[in-house]
């Protein structure tokens, strides 16, 4: 919510059913602005528990944002107060993480920022956790509160009995999809009543739903998509992160990769779909300001931009401006870490924009980055590192990442290359993130390498599993590997355990999205033909404007070999073809646009 990405904050909040207006979603080496005078910070340490044994403290993690414009508040009126700061300096050890730096920490504790406050004992076990800005006198009574009594909040929790099914009960799916539309907001558009913004999941659950004939849902995705138009910066492009207020006119400017890459998958998407120019412009105005501004010289994709010109005063006035009078005042910072979790939200996005189009200006962005992370980021087996130095990875959200974005460039592309990139990355999870439940049986993926885990110990998310389950269950479409049906439907225990998949009390169509995915095959178009023939390029090219959400598209070039997953056994002809097949049915041979576009329409639909 994304976050996650991480998943964009918001969105968890508001899936939560929580409400409340100091909150976004730096290690204060990193943090781009300055820390409140008179206070220690360090940076995520195991090592400091054992000093709080020592001296009889307790630690206070504070996850903070970069681009947060509450975290910056919390810094210049919390931190520096006085009250506060004598309590922490006499009690406290204090810890600063950028929660865009550390995966593990901020996809264990996104529910509770940004900033999110966890203050643990000195034995690791968490006392309290707070969302969003603490005013300082709020603080100050929580700092003496935990002082005086510091048994813990929740420690009645336990862990999940995760269910032995890998798909969703028909009770609890029929519940999901209930709370999926019950959650839906008629007046304005969008899950939710108070903080307005793109829900990529359930829009394209909507999507999915109306291209099987639901004009409910088709109007829920449509309204959805045209009303985040308004957050849409119509001077540099990209996209806000949310709007307050149950509107969409009470903007908050921080412009973060995984709104970016996920708004501009959605419309490009959407253009396909519903063939909207509005649509198809939004997805470009968000790649041009990519592009601009979050791309570095290497043309890789730095992580995120500031919501405050000067940090901790509101920029609203700013955003109004025309670029030049902008630019007059300076830009609002742009931090130029360069992950490889953001970096395949992007590339996934620039990709399905390159589908939309034809233009291969964007395949080559996506092709130019993909390549960078390669070569900077890679680590043995086929994963990924989150930063160049990791102090606690590998995490599972940059291999996953990495590996969808793969997956669509081989899409995109035909290009083998692109599939065993893809899985390298999805056996590197396999090896390195799975989930060993109290039973001794696997359900799910945890968020970083258990073998490597300190003091905040990896759990499995709901967000990083959703996309993992679509991952991997594409994969086994493609090469028809057995290992990657076993890691869906590994997935999916997680997801179809009733405590899991009620999490949230709106935003649940991630899950109802990859059960129904895990659950049948992909819509599926073949061209048969040379990889040199302007006819097959000319057909495959359409094919990659399909209007569907879960589908498989493959290059059948004899020449090449087969392809990795001969499922279907396709005729020589004496000129390129294309073939949809599926349900134990394959079409006639499609020759040209027309008959192609007739085939993708009515197959689209079934």
């Amino acid at each position: 919510m994304k976050h996650v990405r991480t998943r964009l904050f918001l969105s968890l909040t508001l899936s939560l059913g929580l409400s409340g207006g100091g909150s976004c979603a730096t290690d204060s080496a990193d943090a781009g602005h300055s820390k409140p005078s008179g206070l220690v910070w360090h940076k995520w340490d195991d090592s400091l528990f054992e000093q709080a044994k020592r001296e009889k403290k307790f630690i206070l993690l504070d996850l903070e944002a970069v681009w947060c414009h509450w975290c910056h508040v919390m810094d210049e009126q919390t931190y520096s107060n006085s009250d506060v700061k004598k309590l922490l300096n006499s009690r406290y050890i204090l810890v600063k993480v950028d929660q865009d730096s550390r995966p593990d920490l901020s996809h264990k504790y996104e529910d509770f920022g940004w900033p999110a406050t966890i203050i643990f004992n000195a034995d690791g076990k968490e006392i309290v956790k707070r969302q969003g800005y603490i005013p300082p006198e709020r603080m100050t009574r929580l700092l003496k509160a935990i002082i005086a009594d510091p048994t813990p909040e929740d420690g009645s929790a336990q862990q999940a009995t995760y269910q032995t099914e890998s798909f969703l009960s028909k009770e609890l799916r029929d519940e999901l999809n209930n709370k999926h539309i019950q959650g839906y907001d008629t007046k304005n558009g969008a899950w939710g009543t108070f903080h307005k913004f793109l829900d990529w999941d359930s829009v394209e659950y909507a999507m999915q739903l109306g291209l099987g004939g639901d004009k409910e849902s088709e109007k829920r995705a449509t309204t959805t998509l045209d009303a985040q138009l308004n957050l849409l910066d119509p001077v540099w492009g990209g996209v806000y992160q949310y709007s307050t207020d149950g509107d969409w006119e009470h903007k908050h400017f921080e412009k973060i990769m995984q709104m970016q890459g996920e708004n501009l998958r959605i419309y490009s998407l959407g253009s396909m779909l519903y063939k909207k120019e509005s649509y198809l412009n939004a997805a470009k105005s968000i790649a041009s300001y990519l592009e601009n501004f979050l791309t570095s010289p290497d043309g890789a994709f730095y992580t995120s931009q500031d919501a405050d010109l000067i940090p901790g005063q509101h920029s609203e006035d700013y955003f109004t401006l025309s670029d030049a009078d902008r630019r007059k005042r300076g830009i609002p910072r742009v931090d130029k870490h360069i992950y490889s979790q953001e970096n395949g939200w992007a590339i996934n996005g620039f990709v399905e924009l390159y589908m939309a189009t034809g233009d291969t200006k964007y395949l080559d962005i996506a092709s130019k980055a993909a390549k960078w992370i390669i070569d900077n980021r890679s680590v043995e087996g086929g994963g990924f590192s989150h930063d160049a130095k990791d102090t606690a990875g590998p995490f599972l959200g940059d291999s996953l990442a990495m590996g969808r974005a793969f997956l669509s460039l081989y899409e995109a592309t035909a290009d083998k290359h692109w599939l065993a990139r893809a899985q390298g990355a999805a056996d590197f999870i396999g090896s390195h993130f799975d989930n060993l439940s109290a039973d001794g049986k696997s359900a799910g993926y945890v968020t970083a390498d258990p073998a490597k885990s300190g003091v905040a110990k990896p759990v499995p998310l709901l967000d990083e599993n959703i996309m993992l389950a679509r991952f991997s269950n594409g994969l086994f479409h493609v090469t028809g590997k057995a290992s990657y049906k076993k890691m869906t439907e590994q997935t999916m225990r997680y997801l179809s355990t009733p405590s899991v998949a009620r999490q949230r009390k709106i935003l649940v169509a991630g899950v109802l999205l990859a059960d129904r995915q895990a659950g049948a095959p992909p819509f599926h178009v073949t061209i048969v033909g040379g990889k040199g023939d302007p006819q097959a390029r000319t057909l495959y090219m359409a094919a990659l404007k399909t209007p569907s959400v879960y589908r498989r598209i493959e290059w059948y070039d004899r020449n090449e070999g087969n392809l990795p997953n001969m499922d279907v056994e396709y005729p020589e002809l004496p000129k390129a073809a294309a073939f949809s097949c599926g349900d134990g049915v394959c079409s006639t041979p499609a020759y040209d646009l027309e008959s192609l576009t007739q085939l993708l329409d009515r197959r689209a639909r079934m």
